[in-house]
């Protein structure tokens, strides 16, 4: 396992970060399972995990609060916040008032003093940057976080964030989570690149395009839209759409150039994402054992430059295939009243 610094915090983590949404009810919901794959891959070098409130309200906190017991000092602990973590107002987003009592629910789950990595999950445009840096800031303070960063930001909204904790004397953000892979290389021209200049560590998620780049969704073979993620999003694996049509296209010549140079389609993947001189940590979400182990043996893969231009051809810098902001739509686009001025207004001009 290789190991980089994360940002600026001085804090070395493993360049394969075990994320956990896979551990809760509807994925893997035996807990002495996910222990396993945890134990596992802490075992194989892995010394970075993250995971979230709302992964299973709670449950994958929990599953790994009870996982890290007698090795929480050799882990780098990420969780987030921002989701709803119940019915009612005031359940969610990233004010003071809900940010406070989040983090204590979450170290309350987490079976720990202190997490590492502490994510803003979304952007939140009711509450003021500057409320939610300030309370994390004191939170840094308190001991009971050691860094924040933020995660799904686009460029500008970093920019803007970094601009307010200089301007207001704040702590900053010092990590970047945006979603990256072949299939979706939009974050190269622009949040990747910020994030660098501001000296942030990058962890991606999706290495695998939402199951694209597993090997297993492939061309030739039948798409059952009624079960596993195709259910939860038909629209993202219908095979009739062009877009998914070209998808597929470009993974079965990522198959063929895996198997050139001796690696799977999934370790391609993952090693393309480390490849990026702003990425620090690649997040994998294993469901099972095998998916865990089948991941880890290319741990160590490192992508020559004919590999690299290869995969350019293939999809180009900076384009995606898919669009994965659709998961978290920004509101100024899913608001009418924020694209639209009122009719009066409008009659008027």
């Amino acid at each position: 396992m290789r190991y980089r610094t994360l940002g600026g915090t001085g804090i070395e983590v493993s360049t394969h970060c075990l994320g956990t949404m896979m551990f809760q009810a509807g994925c893997n919901s035996d807990h002495e399972d996910c222990a396993r794959i945890i134990h596992a891959a802490l075992d194989q070098g892995i010394n970075f995990v993250d995971t979230a409130d709302m992964y299973g309200q709670g449950e994958s906190e929990e599953i790994v609060g009870k996982a890290l017991r007698g090795r929480r000092d050799d882990v780098v602990l990420a969780t987030k916040v921002h989701f709803p973590m119940g019915e009612g107002p005031n359940r969610g987003g990233n004010s003071r008032r809900w940010i406070l009592k989040a983090v204590e629910d979450s170290l309350r789950r987490l079976d720990t003093d202190w997490i590492d990595l502490y994510q803003i999950h979304l952007p939140d445009h009711t509450t003021d940057i500057e409320e939610t840096l300030s309370v994390l800031g004191d939170l840094v303070r308190q001991g009971k976080i050691r860094a924040f960063g933020c995660s799904n930001y686009q460029a500008e909204e970093i920019v803007e964030a970094h601009h307010v904790s200089e301007r207001r004397g704040l702590g900053r953000f010092r990590t970047a989570q945006p979603p990256y892979s072949i299939l979706a290389r939009g974050v190269e021209a622009s949040v990747l690149p910020v994030s660098a200049r501001h000296g942030m560590g990058v962890l991606v998620w999706s290495p695998l395009a939402f199951g694209f780049l597993t090997g297993k969704v492939r061309k030739d073979r039948p798409i059952d839209l009624g079960t596993g993620r195709a259910a939860l999003r038909p629209a993202f694996f219908d095979p009739a759409l062009a877009e998914n049509a070209a998808k597929l296209d470009a993974v079965e010549q990522l198959v063929e150039l895996a198997a050139s140079i001796g690696c799977t389609l999934p370790q391609l993947a993952v090693a393309f994402t480390v490849a990026h001189p702003a990425v620090t940590s690649a997040i994998i979400g294993p469901r099972t054992m095998q998916q865990l182990e089948d991941l880890l043996k290319g741990a160590a893969l490192t992508l020559d430059d004919a590999t690299l231009d290869r995969i350019d051809e293939i999809v180009p810098p900076g384009k995606n295939l898919y669009n994965p902001a659709t998961s978290f739509p920004p509101r100024t686009l899913t608001e009418v009243a924020l694209r639209r001025r009122p009719l009066a207004e409008r009659a008027a001009a």
